[in-house]
């Protein structure tokens, strides 16, 4: 579905420590469940950006997408700022969609404790 905007979808996980397997699987939970809630195809995917906090390291968010298949999606990663007493073991993601739904109609999806980084969006979470 092609839409007429350029949309932005917020998302973030977190994991237990810094370890490949457990980055990956929680970075594609992540990403299959921002798309189930926006009713996404591939192809309304602009772009995606990670970033993990400095803590994590053990391989490129990306991966996960890139897993699932989405060759042709640009992505791009990098490290969050260290803030102090911010969430440790975060993977956050901004994707760049194509839609036809409204900045208010728009899915953002925070798992896990990550929840508590947006609690005004409890009620559009998925768990």
């Amino acid at each position: 579905m092609l839409g007429s905007s350029v949309r932005g979808i917020r998302g973030a996980v977190n994991v237990d420590k810094n370890e490949k397997e457990l980055i990956i699987k929680e970075t594609k939970n992540l990403l299959i469940n921002i798309i189930k809630a926006n009713k996404l195809e591939t192809e309304d995917i602009c772009s995606i950006f990670f970033t993990m906090t400095p803590d994590l390291n053990a391989v490129f968010p990306a991966m996960a997408a890139r897993e699932l298949g989405w060759k042709h999606v640009p992505m791009l990663c990098a490290v969050e700022i260290d803030v102090k007493d911010s969430m440790p073991l975060c993977i956050r993601v901004l994707l760049h969609i194509n839609t036809d739904l409204k900045q208010n109609e728009i899915k953002h999806v925070y798992l896990k404790e990550a929840q508590k980084l947006r609690n005004d969006l409890l009620d559009v979470n998925n768990t």
